[in-house]
């Protein structure tokens, strides 16, 4: 078991991958200073037990610089690892404007898949998205991101679909249920 700290850890190690899927400085920017508080927040002394716990569960490596420093990065379990803990805390964004577009995303999933799909849709109810039938699932929040990330994390995006509506059947029960 992972505690806080080390969690902590690992998702500051893997915003270099944030920051690589940032398609603007700005995106990139909130990254860097979001990173720069949480470093900031670790006690040293908690920082440096943590890191040689990581190193032993082989879930960060070292490597030696020739001018003697140290750079600290994820193994690939590690990574796995963070990536994980990102999908536990993933949430969509309310803007304050409703655009008056729905977010269906539906799925067909085989049942050789059926731990995938029940993972998928665990992720989806706890987004907030509202089960519309056992495989549809409707949010009126941008959510295109998220559902590709989620997807592709559980390797089941070819069964995935996304689709962008403005109107559905049941409208004014999804506006009430969402608070729109």
């Amino acid at each position: 078991m992972i505690g806080g700290l080390k969690k902590k850890i690992l998702l500051v190690l893997s915003a270099g991958i944030a920051l690589s899927a940032a398609k603007t400085p700005n995106q990139q920017f909130k990254i860097i200073k979001e990173v720069v508080k949480e470093w900031k927040s670790i006690n040293k002394y908690n920082l440096q037990r943590a890191i040689k716990e990581l190193y032993k569960s082989q879930l960060v490596e070292a490597k030696e610089n020739p001018d003697g420093t140290v750079n600290l990065i994820l193994s690939k379990n590690g990574k796995q690892v963070a990536l994980r803990y990102k999908l536990e805390n993933m949430s969509l964004r309310k803007p304050e404007i409703w655009d008056k577009k729905w977010r269906v995303v539906m799925f067909d999933i085989p049942e050789k898949h059926k731990k995938a799909r029940d993972a998928l849709r665990f992720h989806l109810k706890q987004m907030k998205f509202f089960e519309y039938q056992k495989s549809v699932f409707v949010t009126p929040y941008p959510c295109l991101k998220e559902i590709i990330f989620v997807s592709e994390f559980y390797r089941v995006k070819p069964f995935v679909r996304h689709v962008i509506a403005t109107k559905l059947d049941n409208e004014l029960h999804l506006k009430s249920h969402f608070g729109l």
